[in-house]
C-alpha cells in the first residue's frame, strides 16, 4: 500500500460557515443514548443460532461462523470491558445513501473516544473499493464534527463495489494487516451485510484478528427481522416523501383538475409506498406484494385506478393522488414473464427495427408488449444491469400507468361512461429522500447503532449486525446488542452454485401496517382525507415520533 493512499492531515469536505441555521443548530446537539451504553456493561451471548432458511447450506458456506449466538449488552456484570484497550477500527459506507450514516460513524468514533484509550478510526473512502485499494482517512474530532446530525455520505463517500473474488479478499486482507485493524464496521444494506459476513468468515478462517460488524442501512426498509426492527434512513426518507406528497395533495385540491401519479423509491419491497400512504392518505395506493399475491395483470391494475377516477368524477372530484412503488412491474406475473423472455432474446439476438425479433415472444407476452405505450417498450429494451436484470429505476411506471389510464378513459368517454376531461401529472420521488437531514429518530437510532458496533468490536465479536431494539420506548430504554448475520441468511442458486443472501423483508399482507391501510383505503379513495405532515425539521413535539410501519409492527409483536 502506497503512502499516497493516506490523507496525512485530513480536512473535512464541508465548511460549517456555509451551513443554514437548521444545519448549524444540529451540530452541537447532545444525543441521548440507551442507558445500557451510559455506564459499564457486559456482553452476554444468547442461544446458538441457525439460519433463515437452508441451514445445512449456510453451515457449509460459513463453517467458522455458523451457529454462533447473537449477543446482548447488559448493565454491569462480571465481564466489564477494559477502558485501557487501544483499538484500530475501520469503517466503510457501502451501497446507496441513507439519512443517518454520518451518525453511525460519529457513534463509533465517540464510543472509542470515551470507552477505550488511544484508539484510531480509519474511514475507507468510496466504499468497499477503499478497502481493496487501501484508500482511507484517519478520523479526528475536527474531521467528524461538520457531519454530526447531517445528511449524506460525503464524509468518506460510499460505493457499490463488492469484495467477492479471491484476489479481492486478498486485497482486503493486506489492508487489514497493513493497518493492523482490530475491527471493521460495514454500514450497508442486505447485500453489503452479506458481504460483511463473508469477510468475517474469511478473516476468521485465515486466523486474521480483524473482526467485522455490520449496521443495517437502506431507505427501502427491506432489511429487518425480529432482532433488527428497522433499517436506518427509512424513517427520514418516508417523512420527506410524505411532505412532498402532502404538498402535491394540497395542489390537487387547489386546482381541482389534476391526477398526480407518484412513483416512490423501493426497487423490491413496497414499504416506502405503504408508509407514505399511512402518513398522507392518498386516493389510490398500489402495493406490489398485493398485486403479486392476487396475480393481478397490468390491465386489472389499470382498471382499478380508472374505476376510482370514474367514481370520483360522479362525486364531483376531478383530481386525486396515486402512489406507485418503484418495483411494481416486478410484481406483475405477466410482466415478469415478458421480461424473462426479453432477457433471453437480448442476450442472444439483435433487436431489429422491423420487429422480426418479436416473433420469438410467446403469444401472451407479445400481446402485452404491444399493449404497452411505445416509451415503455423502449425502456424494457434498455441495456441490462450487471446481473442481467431490467433496470427498474429507469422504467417510468408512473408514466406507463398514466398513459394506460388515459387510453382507458378515452374509451369510456366514447361509451358515455366518463364525462370529464382527464389531466395527469407524473412525479418520481427517489433521490430527494436519500440524503436529507435525518429525523430525530434516525439521528438517535444511528448514533446508538454506531455506539453498539463499537461495543461489539471492543468485546471481540465478529459476524454480527449491530441491533438496537425496544424502539417504541424512550431512547434510554432501547436495548442494544448484535444479531448473528448467518441467522438472517438463506441461499439462492446462481450459476449452478449456492450463494448466501440476506432475504429481503417484503410487505406482509397479514401484518399490522398493511391491514391498517387496507381498512381505510376505500374511504380514502372517494373522500379526500389528505394529510400534509409538513417539514420534518419543524415538527415540534412530533419530531421524536417514529413512523407508522415500525409503531404498528412493534405494537403487533407486543
Amino acid at each position: 500500500m502506497s503512502s499516497s493512499s493516506v490523507n496525512v492531515k485530513a480536512v473535512p469536505g464541508r465548511l460549517t460557515s456555509s451551513y443554514s441555521e437548521v444545519q448549524a443548530s444540529r451540530l452541537d446537539v447532545s444525543l441521548p443514548l440507551p442507558s445500557v451504553l451510559k455506564s459499564s456493561f457486559s456482553v452476554v451471548d444468547g442461544p446458538k443460532s441457525s439460519a433463515a432458511g437452508n441451514p445445512e447450506e449456510i453451515a457449509k458456506l460459513f463453517p467458522n461462523l455458523f451457529g454462533q449466538p447473537s449477543a446482548v449488552l447488559n448493565p454491569g456484570g462480571s465481564s466489564v470491558l477494559s477502558k485501557d484497550t487501544s483499538l484500530k477500527i475501520g469503517v466503510v459506507l457501502s451501497g446507496g445513501q441513507a439519512p443517518g450514516g454520518h451518525n453511525v460513524i460519529s457513534g463509533i468514533f465517540d464510543y472509542l473516544q470515551h470507552r477505550t484509550s488511544g484508539s484510531t478510526v480509519y474511514g475507507f473512502k468510496g466504499g468497499p473499493a477503499g478497502i481493496m485499494k487501501g484508500k482511507y482517512v484517519e478520523l479526528s474530532a475536527e474531521f467528524v464534527y461538520p457531519y454530526r446530525n447531517q445528511g449524506g455520505f460525503d464524509m468518506i463517500a460510499s460505493g457499490r463495489d463488492k469484495i467477492e473474488t479471491p484476489e479481492q479478499f486478498k486485497q482486503a486482507e493486506e489492508t487489514a494487516k497493513t493497518l493492523d485493524l482490530d475491527g471493521l464496521v460495514v454500514i450497508g444494506g442486505d447485500d453489503s451485510n452479506t458481504n460483511a459476513c463473508l469477510l468475517a468468515e474469511h478473516f476468521r478462517g485465515k486466523n486474521i484478528k480483524t473482526r467485522v460488524i455490520g449496521c443495517p442501512k437502506t431507505i427501502d426498509g427491506d432489511l429487518k427481522s425480529k432482532e433488527v426492527p428497522v433499517s436506518f434512513g427509512f424513517d427520514t426518507a418516508c417523512k420527506l416523501y410524505s411532505e412532498m406528497i402532502g404538498n402535491v395533495m394540497t395542489d390537487a385540491r387547489s386546482t381541482g383538475k389534476y391526477y398526480h401519479f407518484v412513483r416512490l423509491m423501493g426497487r423490491a419491497a413496497s414499504h416506502i409506498t405503504l408508509e407514505c400512504a399511512l402518513q398522507t392518505h392518498p386516493n389510490i395506493t398500489i402495493i406490489g406484494e398485493e398485486v403479486a399475491a392476487k396475480k393481478q395483470t397490468l390491465k386489472s391494475v389499470t382498471d382499478y385506478i380508472t374505476d376510482i377516477i370514474c367514481k370520483r368524477s360522479e362525486l364531483g372530484f376531478n383530481y386525486g393522488v396515486i402512489l406507485i412503488p418503484e418495483g411494481l412491474i416486478d410484481f406483475i406475473p405477466e410482466v415478469q414473464q415478458l421480461i424473462a423472455e426479453l432477457n433471453e432474446i437480448l442476450a442472444h439476438d439483435v433487436v431489429d427495427e422491423a420487429g422480426v425479433w418479436k416473433k420469438k415472444l410467446q403469444s401472451q407476452s407479445h400481446e402485452l408488449f404491444e399493449f404497452l405505450p411505445p416509451t415503455i417498450q423502449e425502456q424494457l429494451l434498455l441495456e441490462r444491469d450487471p446481473h442481467g436484470n431490467v433496470q427498474v429505476a429507469k422504467i417510468e411506471t408512473e408514466k406507463m400507468l398514466l398513459q394506460m389510464v388515459e387510453t382507458d378513459l378515452d374509451k369510456r368517454k366514447q361509451e358515455g361512461k366518463y364525462k370529464r376531461d382527464f389531466l395527469g401529472k407524473t412525479h418520481f420521488f427517489g433521490y430527494e429522500g436519500r440524503c436529507g437531514l435525518p429525523t430525530n429518530f434516525d439521528a438517535n437510532y444511528c448514533y446508538a447503532l454506531g455506539f453498539g458496533a463499537g461495543a461489539l468490536l471492543h468485546s471481540g465479536k465478529t459476524g454480527l449486525i449491530s441491533s438496537v431494539g425496544n424502539l417504541a420506548a424512550p431512547v434510554e430504554q432501547w436495548t442494544v446488542g448484535g444479531t448473528a448475520l448467518t441467522s438472517l441468511m438463506d441461499v439462492e442458486r446462481r450459476h449452478g452454485k449456492f450463494k448466501p443472501v440476506i432475504k429481503k423483508a417484503m410487505v406482509e399482507l397479514e401484518g399490522a401496517p398493511f391491514k391498517k391501510f387496507a381498512s381505510f383505503r376505500d374511504e380514502w379513495a372517494l373522500k379526500n382525507r389528505y394529510v400534509n405532515p409538513g417539514p420534518i425539521q419543524f415538527l415540534g413535539p412530533a419530531a421524536n415520533a417514529i413512523n407508522n410501519t415500525l409503531l404498528l409492527e412493534l405494537g403487533a409483536q407486543a
